[in-house]
Order: structure tokens, then sequence, then C-alpha cells
């Protein structure tokens, strides 16, 4: 009887550099970058504006091409695949949460959520849309549309798109960022638990110290570099 073989770690950074154009030259945004988020764990990257936070995100799920460094994104390396192969990847497998929603405006809520599942050939997508949107609390709200939902419930169909497919990973940039504190709290509360629920990963940056403490381990990030 053999064992098993250890499952890849969902994101794995080794020595990850990211130099962008400017014009008063090359500006380093991030600087040499080792960073590893085991499956299941939840980390908060935390630090000052430009620290390179959002950019370790974009990085890390293929959406910026390093300048150096390898990105390996469940043991896949992202250098190896165009474009293309990067977005087969992440389908189903890596999800994303953004600070400012990112919801398609002539689409309701149910269609935001099904319409992902769709593209990736999942059965029942509308069903499994209705059913998510309930679980975030927004069962009278599968035909409006974006403009017609406030902040919150912005933010809540978001999260049930970028978790209905069960991703093995989220990451999450600011997801809180837009709302206010009673708002914030309650769909900090809502994504932990439906994290958890699905099994993924996350890698969430914040500037919530509330926020951040709820994950498994704190990162912090300045100039560019992970200090701690």
């Amino acid at each position: 009887m053999t064992d098993e073989p250890a499952p890849a770690a969902p994101l794995a950074l080794d020595a990850v550099a990211l130099t962008l154009p400017s014009s008063a030259g090359p500006v380093n945004i991030l600087r040499g970058v080792d960073f590893v988020v085991a499956p299941g764990e939840r980390v908060a990257v935390v630090g000052p504006s430009g620290s390179g936070k959002s950019s370790l995100i974009a990085v890390g799920a293929g959406l910026e091409e390093p300048t150096a460094g390898t990105v390996r994104l469940f043991g896949q390396t992202l250098a190896k695949l165009d474009e293309d192969g990067r977005a087969r990847l992440r389908r189903g497998r890596a999800a994303l949460v953004f600070q400012s929603f990112h919801l398609l405006p002539n689409m309701t809520a149910e269609e935001n959520v099904a319409t992902p599942l769709e593209i990736a050939g999942t059965r029942d997508a509308a069903a499994i849309a209705r059913d998510w949107l309930g679980r975030v609390g927004l069962v009278q709200r599968l035909t409006h549309y974006p403009h017609q939902l406030s902040g919150g419930e912005q933010q809540r169909v978001a999260l049930a798109r970028a978790l209905a497919a069960r991703p093995a990973l989220l990451f999450a940039d600011e997801p809180t960022g837009n709302l206010d504190g009673a708002t914030a709290a309650s769909v900090a509360d809502l994504m932990f638990d439906l994290v958890a629920e699905v099994g993924a990963a996350m890698v969430m940056v914040t500037h919530d110290p509330t926020l951040a403490a709820r994950a498994d381990r704190i990162v912090r990030m300045a100039d560019g570099r992970i200090q701690a």
C-alpha cells in the first residue's frame, strides 16, 4: 500500500519580482517574493498602500506576468501556459472577489452568478445560481440588476458568483473596502463561512485589522517585500 501524494499547494510564489515601466523609469512593485498557501489555509495580506498587496494577487492569479521568479497555481507553472491556458486553469478552481464588485451591469443577479457556470459547462447553472443567492440572503433579488442593489448586496452577489463553482482557492482584494462598518462585518462573516463550507484556501488583501485577524495567518508587506 502506498501513501497518497500530498496535494499541491494552491499557490506558490518563488523569488517573484514585478517591475513596471513609468515615465520616471522602471518601478519595482514586487521584489523577490516567496509565498506559499496551503490547501484550505486562509491568509490575510496587509501593508500600506503601494506595498504590492494587490500585485501579489494579480501575479498569483495569472492576471499579471512577473518579471522574474516562478508562480505555480495548483502545481502548474503559469509561465508555461498562455493566456487561454491560465484561464482554463483558473476556471472552476480559482475565483476572485474585488473591492468594486465587477458585476455585469446588464445582467440580473441570477445571470451574473449563472453565466460563469454556463461558460464552464456546468449543468443546472441557473438552479445553482438561485441556490447560492439564497445562501447569501438574496433570494428576493434574483431578477434585480446591479444598479438596483446596495453595495452590500452587490458584494454578496459577487461572493455567490465566486464560490458557486466551489473553487479550491479564492483571491479577495479588499472585499469589504467599499462597504460601511456594519455591512462590511456582515459580508465578512458570510465570506468566511462560505469559504469554510467549500473548503477553499483564501488569499485576502485588506486594510482592516479586524478582518485580517480572522485569517489563519497574516502576511505583512512593505516596499514590495514580505516583512513577516
